[in-house]
């Protein structure tokens, strides 16, 4: 009999993907032809994993599935499922208003998946994955859920409570990814700094940390998605002790002023938070710090905006990202405030807060030229090598173009001691020293 081919289709954040990478193993070593993310899918399967997490992304989650519903009615598709959080906070109300798909699976029972196709889980690939990344780095996830409970945040409705996995089962990951060639560590959750408390009664992230760069071939090690409220400072001087763990923090700060702050239930204040970048500098010097802000929170006045423009003004992050409140069924915010804040307040606000980070943006990285940087490459387009320094992280971060010559051969993967000779808003381009 022909293998019957699956195609996979992640949305929304590299957490899901991770899920995939999972399920594409399984599926793998259960005898399909697998594909992630195909532009032309031509499979008789396709399994659509979803991002829930506010409107937009659901919109997108809800146009994919419909495409393929399309496909499905057309006779060119056999089977369509779909899982991941979409999946899991509109269960019900899905299989209703789509009854093209086959079956709706929540974010963390696939497995069945495997069984209503025929197969079973395969318990000899637990924690093992097919990568969907360039094969020097990959994320790593190291728990799941979250218990912050923020008054926006639809999260904690979709993945529950926050779940850390075994400091052990993490490291063994670690090494099984490096022996096949892994070299760069993106460690993600929805929270990381939270990482340890159910299991070991404490913040662990410090230690894992340590553990993982202390593996042979681990190269770098990025931080992404910490929370401001009790921060383990004990972590900075693990990226100081260590040289692979990267000075670099995606810690999402959403908002400065204090009425705003208490509103979120983010457990910190305006003065607090300032204090927080103070000492991530002072601990860490030359560290680059990614955040992400909230525009149009209810209630947010002309007053909040302005403090949060001047805290931008301030601080300067080396890399920023902003979005508009969306009012997500379920949340806090939901049950006891009024989305007050007209749709295109919200929009003028967010353009105004993301034209003053484009100009930040540009004087930071006017100041990188003509210092050297070590650059990975990951992969070549045009007339260029494109790569990036330890203080950018795949997708989300500026790169750096390199102009391919006659005499210049790099390779995918590897690292190079490179000069910055050009800057604009959002990449460097440099020479290789």
């Amino acid at each position: 009999m022909k293998k019957k081919t699956i195609d996979v289709i992640t949305l929304g954040c590299s957490k899901n993907l991770v899920d995939s990478e999972y399920l594409l193993r399984q599926l793998g070593e259960s005898g399909f032809t697998v594909t992630h993310d195909d532009p032309n899918p031509r499979g008789e399967i396709a399994i659509i994993n979803t991002c829930g997490f506010i409107g937009d992304a659901k919109e997108e989650s809800i146009e994919m599935i419909l495409t393929f519903a399309e496909a499905k009615e057309r006779g060119t598709l056999e089977e369509l499922y779909v899982m991941g959080c979409l999946s899991e906070r509109y269960l019900k109300e899905l299989a209703i208003e789509i009854p093209q798909v086959d079956k709706f699976y929540g974010k963390f029972d696939w497995k069945s998946l495997l069984s209503d196709l025929g197969k079973k889980y395969n318990p000899t690939y637990f924690n093992q994955r097919t990568l969907t990344t360039p094969s020097h780095f990959a994320y790593l996830k190291i728990a799941e859920g979250c218990d912050r409970k923020c008054a926006f945040c639809s999260i904690p409705l979709i993945t529950g409570k926050h779940i850390s996995r075994p400091m052990d089962e993490i490291v063994d990951e670690v090494k099984r990814l490096v022996s096949k060639g892994v070299k760069e560590f993106q460690v993600i959750a929805q929270e990381l700094t939270y990482y340890g408390l159910d299991l070991y009664k404490e913040q662990k992230l410090p230690e894992l940390i340590e553990q993982i760069a202390k593996i042979k071939g681990v190269e770098w090690i990025r931080l992404h998605y910490a929370y401001p409220a009790h921060f383990p400072k004990d972590l900075l001087r693990v990226m100081r002790e260590n040289k692979n763990v990267c000075s670099y923090l995606d810690i999402a700060l959403q908002h400065c002023s204090d009425s705003m702050l208490d509103k979120m239930k983010r457990h910190i204040t305006k003065q607090e938070t300032y204090d927080l970048i103070k000492m991530l500098r002072a601990e860490v010097p030359n560290i680059h710090i990614r955040t992400t802000l909230m525009v149009g929170f209810p209630g947010e006045t002309e007053q909040d905006f302005e403090e949060l423009k001047e805290f931008v003004q301030q601080v300067k992050f080396d890399r920023m990202g902003a979005f508009a409140y969306s009012h997500e069924e379920g949340t806090y915010a939901y049950k006891n405030y009024e989305d007050n804040v007209p749709a295109e307040i919200k929009e003028a606000r967010l353009d105004e807060l993301m034209a003053i980070q484009q100009r930040i943006s540009s004087e930071l990285n006017d100041k990188k030229i003509g210092n050297q940087f070590q650059v990975i490459i990951d992969r070549i387009e045009g007339d260029y090598y494109i790569g990036r320094t330890e203080f950018d992280s795949p997708e989300v971060d500026p790169e750096v173009l390199i102009k391919k010559e006659d005499d210049l051969q790099l390779e995918i993967g590897e690292f190079y001691l490179t000069q910055i000779i050009d800057a604009d808003d959002f990449d460097l381009y440099g020479k290789i020293m």
